[in-house]
């Protein structure tokens, strides 16, 4: 069986490279000539040159494919446009390509986002039949992106999988978080409970797979999420225990979030990485609820969250530590 990845240096790319290389894939990966190949360093994968507009490339390489994993996508950028360039615009592209030059494609496998959905409108979960509400331009944009695909589901196999937040190893935006902690310091957003669904990237990617090999109805979505929801509390507990260490817990006031988001979007001008928190980030995370129910995954994929947070945060430590981030 052979494999098309593209986003494989990535977090959730490497991982599930491992996944594929695991179950016996010839796994061929899109890489960018700017991007680090760490991840996939001494691995048994094939790269194919170039981006996702790199149509020749994405052609050749996807011709003889029986799997499309479109992993890559844009979470952070300083304008609509490149959000638009890297999600919505991308994913039109590959899966046009695809569904030409492949229609015998066993199936397109399109990662996309709990961010498409926005947040909890009450207490209630979010299924696949909800009707999404992003809140957000990498949200709008990536749920145009589901669009794109979906209007192929005729034409090849296409699934679509929506992860909650996501943390492990290889994870360079959950290490801030276990910085910070590791010093002594654990803030929490607002005065009240903020209830949020995770998952370990190594789940994330079994479900991914699962999605992939198991019959499912063109155009399906799931939910590769949590068996369960956490409030930040949980989550402060779950490092203290992983780390062996207490911290300081702040609570920042919604008003000093959006005034620290705003001057580090105003600076950015300054800089050619767009800033991880903004003014959309501060949406995203001073909202009261972002929950997502796997109920589907379970019983369709026969998905099993093998990671608690506990054992998830643990094995993230751990290996934050073997590699040298953390001492």
């Amino acid at each position: 069986m052979k494999a098309f990845v593209t986003g494989a240096t990535g977090l959730v790319g490497s991982h599930l490279v491992d996944v594929l290389l695991r179950e016996g894939f010839e796994v061929f990966c899109l890489k960018r000539s700017t991007s680090s190949t760490r991840w996939l360093d001494g691995k048994n994968v094939k790269y194919v040159n170039g981006d996702l507009f790199s149509n020749e490339a994405l052609e050749k390489g996807i011709k003889d494919m029986d799997y499309v994993f479109h992993v890559a996508g844009v979470v952070k950028s300083k304008t609509k446009e490149g959000f638009e360039k890297g999600n919505t615009l991308a994913t039109k592209n590959i899966i046009e390509i695809t569904a030409r030059v492949n229609p015998g494609l066993k199936k397109f496998v399109h990662i996309s986002s709990g961010a498409v959905c926005g947040p909890n409108p009450d207490s209630e979960p979010i299924t696949e039949d909800y009707i999404p509400r992003p809140i957000t331009n990498y949200g709008i944009t990536t749920r145009q992106a589901e669009k794109e695909v979906l209007k192929f589901r005729d034409a090849i196999p296409v699934v679509i999988v929506r992860p909650p937040a996501v943390y492990g190893p290889r994870d360079t935006e959950v290490f801030v978080y276990f910085k910070a902690f590791q010093s002594g310091l654990n803030s929490l957003i607002g005065f009240s409970n903020k209830y949020v669904s995770l998952i370990h990237v190594k789940d994330l990617v079994e479900g991914i797979y699962l999605a992939a090999i198991k019959p499912t109805r063109s155009g399906e979505v799931f939910f590769i999420s949590s068996d369960r929801d956490y409030n930040y509390d949980e989550v402060g507990r779950a490092a203290s225990l992983a780390m062996n260490k207490k911290a300081i817990k702040i609570r920042v006031p919604h008003w000093l979030v959006y005034t620290v988001g705003a001057f580090a979007q105003l600076f950015s001008v300054f800089s050619k990485k767009a800033p991880t928190l903004n003014l959309e980030k501060c949406k995203d995370i001073t909202r009261e609820r972002w929950v997502f129910s796997n109920e589907k995954a379970v019983q369709k994929l026969g998905f099993r969250e093998k990671f608690t947070l506990e054992e998830g945060f643990k094995d993230t430590y751990e290996w934050y530590k073997k590699e040298g981030w953390l001492k």
